[in-house]
């Protein structure tokens, strides 16, 4: 009862592991299992299958066996219990576990090289001074885990070559050789850093992103869509319509799904507010427009500030229409109110700008500035940025 209880919490472990764990897998379809035979004294080479895009460490399992001995049971059916390369490394009890359950006599050294470069010299005169992993005890069978982040796999070809000794001067060895990859998801779509930069430095060569100050949150959206619908060689396959096609429906999707693209959003705003600052009317009134309004993400105040954009940059009408559109949306803020009575001041109706002002001058524009404070702090920056009028005083004469 006792020992069913334990196999029972064992096996509820292993599988609530393998339910968290959805980063990668052991690709059992692309794993290697060769049976060699090394003749008496000698050394040779074997090539791994190639290892599938993505991989980023494996197992490997030797096993030297007796004549008619038989593997009990594959490296891939035993690593069905480890649900990631994690299991392999907690102690010593993962490679136990990964040893082959029979072996012959025999023993043999054995060294992995990661290219077929690193492997010249290693028949004929034994070298392994390029070797990734060398085994210079001969043994009779061996399990290890290599990572392929290592320095001595970067560059790797796609493909491990593992190199054989033979430890026995008079018979020939019968050497089993199984390598099984772990294979992350993410990565196994291709997107290696430097194809990941060639997405971003796409992204901000377009229209929109020029227009941008703060750019990197949207193009990195971009570069999360691409990544999430296509494979890198599926996208470096695609015709170049159907890449700026991509580009552009992923570039309105950040825009476009919210709560999602909020930060995306926020910046625009920010960057607007910066060309406004910095007098580039023209700059903030397009970044707005194209990023804000035209994307369905206005909110009362984008109405106001776009309102003020235009009338610095003398578009009286159009900061009008837009800021009275703003009104419609939130007919108590006052901010709105302030910015069309200035609209309409300079656009040369002082009875209409006049009457805003004698409606809401007893009134706060926000909790800590009055109405005629921010009138006359209004007109002051009006006034440094080259615009003259009469009426000016005619509305503080009011107050």
């Amino acid at each position: 009862m006792r020992n069913s209880l334990l196999l029972f919490i064992t096996t509820l472990a292993i599988q609530t592991i393998s339910a968290q764990r959805q980063d990668g897998y052991w690709d059992k379809d692309r794993a290697t299992t060769k049976q060699i035979t090394v003749s008496a004294g000698n050394r040779i080479l074997v090539k791994t299958e190639d290892l599938p895009v993505g991989t980023t460490e494996v197992v490997y399992r030797i096993t030297l066996l007796d004549d008619n001995q038989q593997m009990a049971n594959s490296l891939v059916s035993v690593l069905k219990s480890i649900p990631d390369p994690s299991g392999i490394s907690q102690g010593s009890a993962g490679a136990v576990f990964l040893l082959s359950k029979i072996s012959g006599d025999d023993k043999c050294k054995y060294a992995v090289f990661s290219t077929a470069d690193q492997t010249k010299s290693y028949v004929d005169d034994g070298k392994i001074d390029k070797a990734c992993f060398s085994q210079n005890e001969p043994v009779s069978k061996d399990a290890k885990r290599l990572s392929m982040e290592k320095d001595c796999f970067k560059g790797n070809s796609g493909s491990l070559w593992f190199g054989f000794e033979s430890n026995n001067w008079v018979m020939k060895q019968k050497i089993v050789l199984e390598v099984v990859p772990w294979v992350d998801i993410k990565l196994s779509k291709g997107w290696t850093i430097d194809n990941r930069k060639t997405i971003i430095k796409l992204a901000k060569s377009s229209d929109l992103v020029k227009k941008m100050i703060n750019s990197d949150d949207f193009c990195i959206c971009i570069l999360d869509k691409m990544m999430a619908k296509y494979k890198f060689n599926e996208y470096e396959n695609a015709m170049a319509m159907e890449k700026s096609k991509a580009f552009k429906d992923f570039g309105n999707q950040c825009l476009t799904e919210k709560p999602a693209n909020t930060a995306i959003i926020n910046n625009v705003r920010t960057d607007a507010a910066q060309y406004f600052k910095k007098k580039k009317f023209a700059e903030a009134i397009d970044l707005m427009e194209t990023a804000i309004m035209e994307t369905g993400n206005a909110k009362v105040l984008d109405y106001n500030a776009l309102g003020m954009y235009y009338i610095y940059s003398k578009q009286y009408e159009k900061a009008i229409q837009t800021l009275k559109t703003s009104e419609e949306m939130d007919n108590s803020e006052l901010r709105i109110k302030m910015n069309l009575a200035h609209a309409y001041l300079l656009n040369g109706d002082f009875r209409s700008a006049k009457d805003i002002h004698k409606r809401y001058m007893l009134q706060n524009v926000t909790a800590k500035e009055s109405w005629k404070e921010r009138t006359k702090s209004d007109f002051e920056d009006l006034k440094k940025a080259g615009f003259e009028s009469k009426d000016f005083e005619r509305i503080l004469d009011l107050f």
